[in-house]
């Protein structure tokens, strides 16, 4: 108890302070608002616009998967003609709404003919044929500048045991695309609804 009193004197003699100094304040430098509420700051973030629910990276940037599809067009004409038959309407309209899905995406439309005729007449058919088909496709609204024609007159039948059927199968107009698209990964979080 002698040395408890004696070292409380000591410390009321040596000045022995209770009150602790205040932090100093620190000075904000960079700006750590978040505009676009991705979880990156803005100091940070290399995509400004990255969308609510995408799953980004450190950089703030939203991470895309890659999709392909193909479709593909084939139309077969009757004998010296360039005239589309209804049968054939659906195609064409699949592959306008496959090209709306795909913006990026170019079309070469490759036109032929049977081996029955003149040469030079096949090449100049089979080019009527493509464009016929191109005209189609822009009528369902696909951008002239998307769509390509090729004539090759009756440079490469289809070949058959059956010589009519050669033929009939070689008046045609084909085009075979893939439709690359990058879609963003999205975040699932307790408020995301499922997409039927």
């Amino acid at each position: 108890m002698k040395y408890t009193i004696i070292g409380l004197l000591a410390l009321s003699l040596f000045g022995c302070s209770l009150s602790v100094p205040h932090p100093p304040i620190a000075k904000q430098t960079k700006n750590l608002f978040d505009n676009d509420s991705d979880g990156v700051i803005n100091q940070r973030d290399h995509c400004a616009k990255t969308p609510l629910d995408a799953v980004v990276d450190n950089d703030g940037c939203p991470t895309y998967v890659d999709s392909s599809e193909e479709n593909s067009i084939h139309v077969l004409f009757a004998n010296d003609s360039s005239v589309i038959a209804e049968s054939y309407i659906q195609n064409i309209k699949q592959m306008s709404a496959f090209l709306a899905k795909y913006p990026k995406t170019h079309i070469e439309l490759k036109g032929y003919a049977s081996p029955v005729g003149n040469a030079n007449y096949n090449v100049a058919l089979s080019k009527r044929r493509a464009s016929v088909i191109r005209q189609a496709l822009i009528n369902e609204g696909v951008t002239p500048a998307r769509i390509k024609t090729v004539g090759f007159g009756d440079s490469d039948p289809v070949k058959t045991s059956d010589i009519e059927e050669s033929n009939t199968l070689s008046r045609r107009v084909i085009a075979q695309l893939i439709g690359y698209q990058e879609n963003i990964v999205k975040e699932w979080t307790v408020y995301t609804v499922r997409e039927n």
